[in-house]
Formats: C-alpha cells, structure tokens, sequence
C-alpha cells in the first residue's frame, strides 16, 4: 500500500500531472471518474496568491469528489513560498507540492521551477520553509536536473526527504531537453533503490499506453505512475492501465460516443465553475483533442468553438455520433507542449 502521509492510495497510484491551462476542476472531475487516484491543481505562482491575484486565488478552488488533491505552488522565493502555503493549507486540499520542475523561460528565468536545481541549498530551504508551514504532507515535483552535466535529482531526493518531504516524483528529463527526446527513467529507479530513501517515489514522463506503463512499473520499480499529455482529450487513460495490470488484456478504445458523453461533462462543469460565456470559452481548447483522429472534423470543431449557445454546442456535439456512425477511432496521444506540464 503506498501512502503519503495518511493518505492511502493504493498498491500502485496513477497520478495526474498539474498542468497549467489544462488540469482545472472541470478536467479533472473527467480523470477522477475514470480512474486517476491523486490529481494536483494546475501551479500556482506564489507572487500571484500573496497578491491575491484573481487567476491564482481561483486556482486554489477544489472540491469534494477530488481528494485525495494537491495544491501545487511555485515561486522563486523562500518565505513568500512559506506564506503560500499557508494560504493553501487553508483551501483544504489533501497536500501541497512545490513545483521544481516546470522548464518554460518564464518560469525558470525568473528563478523557480527547474532553476531550483541549479542551487540545491536554497532548494532545499524553501522545501523546509513551505514543511513547517503547514500541517498537510508536503509533496515535490522535479526534473533530473539543469542539463546532462548537472543531473543531481539523486542528491536532491536524500536532501528533500530529510527536510520532511512525504513523496517525489521526478519527470526523466533535464530542463535543457524540455519536452524534447526520449524520458530516461534509470536515475529515478536508482533513487528507488537507495536504501536511504523510504518515501514513495514516482515516474513521469512519455507514458501513453498501458503497456508502457507496465514495462516502466515492472523495469524501474517505481512506486506509482504521473500522467500528463496522454490524459489530454484521453481521461481514459488511467482505467485502461488499471485493466491492463489487472487482466493483461487492453480495454477497447472509448466509442465516440463516450467521447461526446465526456466533453460534455467536461463542457457542463465548465459553465458551473466559472459561468456560461467564460466556461464555453475555455472549454474550446479541448474539442480537437477529445476528437483527434476524426476525419473532416475540423468543421465541426469550428462550429463548436465559434458558438457561444450552449444549446447550440449541445446539439452540435449530440450530431457527432450520428455524423461519424460506424468509425472506430483509435487512441491518440496528443503532443502538445503546455507550459504547465514539467
């Protein structure tokens, strides 16, 4: 059984990576209903909530159907971060995790996220200021390093565990690689097998079916499993892995009707959270991928984004079920590069 603290999550957690523009309530009620175990907010900068800053206070919403949930914070500085914390602490959630691991220039050049791992002692103090400023397990995301000649997540793990961090998951990339070449786990199984680690370690990076996730579990021995881009416009994703390790054969792809049936839950709670108009807003981003694959699709998905009838969209989405009778459409991971996920 691993557990975080007092959270208990199973022999072999699936984790939702926090992504930003992509891992709201509205996306992630769809993970949680088909199988994710832990989810995280999408990041929230610390300047931002010690500000009040609207985007990052709303960020902080969670609600009851997501635990076990993790607020995740980022920033560059050590005691805004404990600040941070408490702030979050008091929405509630399950735990916090501190982001050391996102690569996009605004974030790194501003000195947090990945840039952490180019100055482990300050690391290491912010992870201590944000452990003592709250009561809830506090969780760390980070990459293997800066770059090749810097790939120190070894250290980092030892040093993170024993200033009271509960678990770490480490995406298999440097921040210079980004999102590019292949992830390489062998530094996060090597962490794993340190005697001297004894919080749950997970792996992040390129898993997108549940055959990868099996080879990855039963060849670096990790302790759970962070999705990301594959769960995009794909929530199905963690219930097919759980299939697969359960009964070794592959759940059928989702018919377009559980497609349609899944946007527009995603669409209604959407509305629910932040209103019609800014709901039918931000839910144009998802329709290409929950349909990629689809031929001639891209009529549809303009009527759907141009629309801000929410009658209208429903019918436009009920209409695609008939319009595409009879195809089978294969899953497809999507490889688009959100600036959240790290």
């Amino acid at each position: 059984m691993v557990k975080i603290g007092n959270i208990s999550l199973g022999e072999f957690p699936l984790l939702l990576a926090p992504m930003e523009d992509v891992s709201d309530p509205p996306f992630r009620l769809v993970c949680k209903e088909n199988g994710a175990d832990l989810m995280y907010t999408e990041f929230i900068s610390s300047e931002g909530l010690i500000r009040h800053a609207a985007k990052s206070v709303q960020k902080l919403d969670i609600f009851e159907y997501e635990r076990p949930i993790g607020i995740q914070l980022f920033g560059s500085d050590v005691e805004t971060m404990g600040e941070c914390a408490k702030i979050a602490t008091n929405a509630h959630p399950d735990l916090i995790d501190i982001n050391y691991g996102c690569p996009v220039k605004n974030v790194a050049c501003r000195g947090a996220g990945a840039a952490l791992l180019q100055d482990i002692p300050k690391m290491v103090e912010m992870t201590s200021a944000v452990v003592q400023a709250t009561h809830l397990p506090v969780t760390v995301k980070t990459r293997l390093g800066w770059n090749d000649e810097t790939k120190n997540v070894e250290e980092v793990a030892e040093r993170l565990q024993d200033v009271g961090i509960q678990a770490l998951t480490v995406h298999g990339r440097t921040r210079a690689q980004m999102y590019k070449g292949e992830a390489d786990w062998t530094l996060i199984a090597k962490i794993k097998e340190n005697p001297r680690i004894k919080i749950p370690i997970f792996g992040n990076g390129d898993i997108d079916s549940p055959e990868k996730a099996l080879e990855y579990r039963n060849r670096f021995g990790i302790d759970g499993i962070m999705i990301g881009r594959a769960a995009i416009g794909y929530p199905w994703i963690f219930n097919e892995i759980k299939h697969y390790f359960a009964t070794g054969e592959k759940l059928p792809a989702p018919s377009i009707e559980q497609r349609v049936e899944a946007a527009r839950k995603h669409l209604t709670f959407s509305i629910k959270w932040k209103g019609e108009r800014l709901g039918i807003l931000e839910m144009r981003r998802h329709y290409s991928n929950y349909f990629k694959g689809l031929p001639n699709f891209k009529e549809h998905r303009m009527r759907l984004v141009q629309s801000l009838d929410i009658n209208e969209i429903m019918d436009i989405l009920n209409q695609i079920p008939v319009i595409f009778e009879g195809f089978v459409l294969e899953k497809q991971v999507i490889k688009v590069e959100y600036a959240g996920v790290d």
